[in-house]
C-alpha cells in the first residue's frame, strides 16, 4: 500500500483517495514573469514522479498544476519592460513549457491560468464576507480575518502568538489585525487597465492566495486528495489556502499535503544577490536534461538538495553507467515492469514508501550490475522498464554514449592526450586497489568527454569516440 508523509499530520499515512481508484491532485505552479530556475525544476520533477507513480500503481489521476499570470511582480515587470501583461506572461509560459518539455515533465491534465478564474475567486470572497471571515478596508481592499478562523496555523505549526511576535504592518494599510491577509486588492491609478477587474468592492485584482483556492475547487471540488508544492509555500500560501477554502466551504480542504525540500547551491541559499542563481536553461547548456532528472530523483523529495557542478558531474557519470549496461538499440517505450521479480518488488516497495526514489534508483544500479555480468535480456528489459517509470533511460543508447550526456554548449573531446593518459592511469590504479566504484566512475567520466576505453591483455587503450 502507498504511504505518504502528510505535512498536515507530520507523519506517514496509508493513502486512501476519496474516490476508490481515482486521485485528484493539485500542485502550485509558476508565477510567470521570468525564466524557471532550478528550484522550479525540482518541484516540477518531483510531482511529475508522483503523477507517474500514481498512474503506474493503477490509479486514475486528475492532475492540476496552475499558472499564476497576475501578480504584483508580473505587473511591475511588464511596466518596466514597456509591454502588456499578456505579452510578458505569454512569453514566459512558452519558455516554461520549453524547459519542462526538455526535462521530460509530462503535461498536467489541467493547467489553469489565474486570470481565467477571477469570477470563481469573487464568489469565494463573497462567501467569506457573508460568514464574517472577510471585510472591506477603507482603502478598497478585502482582507481575511485570521483570528476569526479557528485552527489557523495547523499546517505550518505556527501559533497566533508566534505569528504576532513577527508581524510587520504598514501604518494605515486598513487592516483590522496585523495578521490579516489580502483577498482582493484595490486598483491603483498607475496600474495597467488589464490588471483591473470589476467587483462588488470596486475595480481591482485578486490576492495571490485566493487564486489557488478558486482554481483547485473549480477543477477538483471543495475537498480533494493531494495538494503539493515547494516547502517555501507551506507558510503563508498553503496555510492561507486552507483558511480561505475551509472558511468558505466548510469541511476538509485537502486530505494529504506534500512539500518538496529546498534547493541550495554549494550549501548556500540560492539568491541572485549571491550570484548563485541558475535558470533551468542555463543548467541545460552544460548538462543533459536526463542528468538533471537523475540528480533530483536520487535524493528523497522531502530532503534538502544541494546543487553543485560536482554533484551534476557525478549524476552524469552515474547515468552513463546505466546506459552503458544496455545493449545497442534505440530507446523508446520500455514495456511494463515485471513486478513478480525480486527487483520489481523492491522497486515497488520503495516507491510505495513515501516515494523513496533513492532506494528505487539503487535498484536500477543493482540491475545494471546484473546486466553487465550476465547479459540477461530479461534483466535488461526490467532495467529499461523500471527506469522508464521514473522517466529515465528513454534515449537511444548509442547516441547517448557517443554524446556523453553533455549539455547544449559542451563539446566532447575537451581533454588533451596528456589529461586522458593521466585519468586512465588513475583508473588503472583504482582497479589494482579494487576500488571498482571509482574505476567505473572514471570510465564514465571519460566516456562523457568522448573518450572510449578498451581493456585488454596488454592494459587499457583509449580512443576518441
Amino acid at each position: 500500500m502507498l504511504r505518504i508523509h502528510n505535512t498536515l499530520t507530520r507523519r506517514k499515512e496509508d493513502f486512501a483517495p476519496l474516490e476508490p481508484g481515482r486521485v485528484r491532485m493539485y500542485v502550485c505552479g509558476i508565477t510567470v514573469y521570468d525564466y524557471c530556475h532550478i528550484g522550479h525544476a525540482r518541484m516540477m520533477l518531483v510531482f511529475d514522479m508522483v503523477a507517474r507513480w500514481l498512474r503506474t500503481s493503477g490509479y486514475g489521476l486528475t492532475y492540476v498544476r496552475n499558472i499564476t499570470d497576475i501578480d504584483d511582480k508580473i505587473i511591475r515587470r511588464a511596466v518596466q519592460n514597456g509591454e502588456t501583461i499578456g505579452a510578458l506572461t505569454g512569453r514566459f509560459i512558452a519558455a516554461m513549457h520549453e524547459d519542462l518539455d526538455a526535462l521530460g515533465v509530462l503535461r498536467p491534465d489541467h493547467e489553469p491560468r489565474a486570470t481565467d478564474f477571477v469570477p470563481q475567486m469573487l464568489d469565494i470572497i463573497g462567501l467569506l464576507e457573508k460568514k464574517g471571515l472577510a471585510y472591506a478596508t477603507p482603502d478598497g481592499d478585502v482582507d481575511f480575518a485570521v483570528r476569526r478562523f479557528e485552527g489557523y496555523g495547523k499546517l505550518s505549526g505556527k501559533s497566533l502568538d508566534e505569528l504576532r511576535a513577527g508581524e510587520r504592518v504598514a501604518v494605515g494599510d486598513g487592516k483590522q489585525d496585523p495578521l490579516d491577509f489580502v483577498l482582493w486588492k484595490a486598483a491603483k491609478p498607475d496600474e495597467p487597465a488589464e490588471a483591473k477587474w470589476p467587483s462588488p468592492w470596486g475595480a481591482g485584482r485578486p490576492g495571490w492566495h485566493i487564486e489557488c483556492s478558486a482554481m483547485s475547487s473549480a477543477l477538483l471540488g471543495n475537498t480533494f486528495d493531494i495538494h503539493g508544492g515547494g516547502a517555501d509555500l507551506q507558510f503563508p500560501h498553503h496555510e492561507n489556502e486552507i483558511a480561505q477554502s475551509e472558511g468558505a466551504h466548510g469541511g476538509t480542504f485537502v486530505r494529504y499535503w506534500m512539500h518538496n525540500g529546498f534547493v541550495r547551491v554549494d550549501d548556500e541559499k540560492m539568491s541572485k544577490s549571491l550570484g548563485n542563481f541558475f535558470t533551468i536553461r542555463e543548467v541545460l547548456e552544460r548538462y543533459d536534461p536526463e542528468v538533471l532528472r537523475l540528480f533530483v530523483l536520487r535524493a528523497h523529495y522531502r530532503s534538502p538538495l544541494n546543487y553543485s557542478d560536482a554533484h551534476l558531474d557525478d549524476a552524469r557519470a552515474s547515468l552513463l553507467r546505466l546506459y552503458t549496461a544496455l545493449s545497442s538499440g534505440a530507446g523508446g517505450p520500455a514495456g511494463e515492469p515485471d513486478w513478480s521479480r525480486p527487483d520489481g518488488a523492491r522497486f515497488r516497495e520503495a516507491m510505495d514508501d513515501d516515494f523513496n526514489t533513492p532506494v528505487a534508483v539503487s535498484v536500477l544500479f543493482e540491475l545494471a550490475g546484473e546486466v553487465n555480468r550476465s547479459r540477461d535480456p530479461a534483466a535488461e528489459r526490467q532495467l529499461r522498464a523500471l527506469a522508464g517509470v521514473l522517466g529515465l533511460l528513454g534515449g537511444d543508447r548509442d547516441a547517448v554514449v557517443r554524446g556523453g550526456l553533455l549539455g547544449r554548449s559542451r563539446e566532447a573531446g575537451a581533454l588533451d592526450d596528456a589529461e586522458i593518459d593521466a585519468r586512465v592511469a588513475q583508473r588503472t590504479e583504482a582497479k589494482k586497489a579494487r576500488r571498482f566504484d571509482e574505476a567505473d566512475r572514471l570510465r564514465a567520466e571519460l566516456l562523457a568527454l568522448g573518450v572510449v576505453l578498451e581493456d585488454g591483455a596488454g592494459g587499457t587503450r583509449w580512443r576518441r569516440a
